[in-house]
């Protein structure tokens, strides 16, 4: 049987003002529907999170959502912090709080990070760590041909 969670949050929180995941009940109607599904990856991620499956999690949300994302954040008691990526979107990374401090220390702009704070942000995502070791490489070379002409 399949759950319709907003309907669900709506019934269980109608006195309230707003949901818990941090949507005002005054938002235009279907916004609620709209912003659940839209965040419906992040909601996951804090899941694993706090279930101890990764230590950082990045992932990239719409603008608007901002707000929301760092209410649920703040109220989960989970370091984070956001870079803005521009087209309406931004890039949210949450987790341990060394993790978080590492990633202040990287430049924000993933296609401008060099391929050192690009293959420790990956090891620390968790991505394969020989996968990373070749991006690595290549990435590497590609600076020393640069050089070379």
């Amino acid at each position: 049987m399949r759950v319709n969670t907003v309907s669900l949050y709506r019934n269980l929180y109608r006195s309230a003002d707003t949901l818990p995941f941090g949507t005002s009940r005054a938002a235009e109607p279907g916004f609620v529907k709209a912003e659940y599904a839209d965040l419906r990856v992040f909601h996951h991620h804090i899941y694993e999170y706090k279930k101890g499956i990764r230590n950082l999690i990045l992932t990239t949300e719409k603008d608007k959502y901002r707000n929301t994302i760092e209410k649920r954040l703040h109220n989960e008691h989970i370091d984070y912090v956001i870079h803005d990526v521009g087209n309406g979107k931004i890039n949210v990374y949450f987790g341990d709080k060394p993790c978080i401090d590492v990633v202040k220390t990287l430049n924000p702009l993933l296609n401008k990070q060099t391929p050192q704070e690009d293959f420790m942000l990956g090891i620390m995502l968790g991505y394969d760590k020989v996968r990373q070791c070749e991006r690595y490489l290549n990435r590497k070379n590609k600076i020393v041909d640069m050089k070379k002409s």
